[in-house]
């Protein structure tokens, strides 16, 4: 007994001081909680959804979803075969155009007005905070912090680990000029040696100029925060990104509601859409769409193309790896007005060319 209660001080000891390393970031306090206070959409002690938003289904809890998580029979959730990938020399592409490249997931980076947007930049093998337990498919892991070129802004969408990774961030951090991100999230960043000065934080339906021809507004999203064991002290976002000629929508994770509907009124139309298709599950159906609800989101946001991401780079869920880009593709089919695009991994996307078509690149790979 007396060795059973030795081995779990020492194994409390040791989640308590791993818990107090830098890569869990920090709480808001200060200014910064004073300001989130004040926002609309913070009560109680944490941000709140629009629409009432369940973590789990009614039928479902943590357990359940770990559980299916750690012992599912579903096939094929990680490629047998390399993802198939562009290796674009980001630094010899030209300073006029305008254009995205995905780096898998949700990692993407946009030239717009001769301006670089990195957005939710996870440049490493893993998705996790610890180590080596969600590494990257092979082949997805191409683009690293160190092939980048200097960046204007980054923008984040919230604070979970598989979109904003200190890692990344630690390595990128003097290449980066300025930050955009939700309220409370630059808590993080000033504790990762980012000056407050080169942080700007927004609230839902805030807006910012970042230079004379780009505006950014922060949009609500479905979905909720958190790096350690408490949840929503940060706001998670979408973003409205408008340029001199372009209008694009930055989704970050979101479940299906309402609020598509309602940028689109107020914002649209777009002429890209960029939205999460991949790690779903109906045990967490309000905080992640299903392909038939990223189509659905698309119309809803009035935009001529819509790009689905959050997929084809770590296993995150129990489906299929390549099922989210097989039944989007089949779902767009029904919306002939609706131009999916499907690049690879460091592809160009040349964002004023609605002429450019792509490959369905997963249908070859295993």
């Amino acid at each position: 007994m007396s060795a059973l209660l030795i081995l779990f001080g020492l194994i409390t000891i040791g989640i308590v001081l791993f818990l107090q390393h830098p890569l869990f970031g920090k709480k808001p306090s200060g200014e910064r909680l004073e300001r989130i206070k004040k926002s609309k959409y913070y009560k109680n002690g944490q941000f709140h959804n629009l629409s009432h938003t369940p973590a789990f289904a009614e039928d479902a809890s943590y357990f359940d979803a770990l559980k299916e998580l750690l012992f599912s029979k579903v096939k094929h959730t990680k490629p047998l075969d390399s993802i198939p990938h562009i290796k674009t020399d980001l630094s010899k592409l030209s300073t006029t155009d305008d254009f995205l490249i995905w780096f898998g997931h949700s990692s993407y980076l946009i030239q717009a007005d001769q301006k670089r947007f990195l957005i939710d930049p996870v440049l490493t093998k893993n998705a996790s905070p610890i180590y080596s337990t969600n590494n990257a498919f092979k082949g997805a892991d191409t683009y690293h912090y160190d092939l980048l070129p200097p960046i204007d802004f980054l923008i984040l969408t919230h604070d979970h680990y598989d979109h904003l990774d200190y890692t990344t961030f630690k390595k990128l951090k003097d290449k980066i000029k300025a930050v955009v991100c939700p309220l409370g999230v630059g808590e993080h960043l000033e504790y990762w040696g980012v000056p407050a000065k080169n942080i700007i934080e927004l609230d839902w339906f805030e807006n910012a100029s970042l230079n004379e021809t780009i505006q950014i507004t922060a949009t609500p999203a479905r979905h909720f925060s958190g790096r350690g064991f408490k949840r929503n002290n940060t706001l998670w976002a979408s973003y409205v990104f408008q340029s001199k000629n372009l209008k694009l929508y930055l989704g970050g994770d979101s479940g299906y509601d309402n609020h598509f509907k309602e940028i689109g009124i107020k914002f649209g139309p777009f002429d890209l859409a960029i939205l999460e298709n991949g790690q779903y599950n109906y045990k967490w159906k309000y905080i992640h769409m299903f392909p038939e609800e990223v189509v659905k989101a698309a119309k809803d946001l009035q935009t001529k193309s819509f790009f689905p991401v959050h997929s084809s780079k770590f296993k995150l869920a129990n489906h299929p790896w390549k099922e989210p880009l097989e039944k989007v593709t089949a779902f767009s089919k029904n919306e002939p007005d609706l131009r999916l695009i499907t690049p690879k991994i460091g592809e160009a996307v040349y964002l004023n060319q609605t002429s450019q078509t792509f490959e369905n690149w997963w249908e070859t790979i295993e």
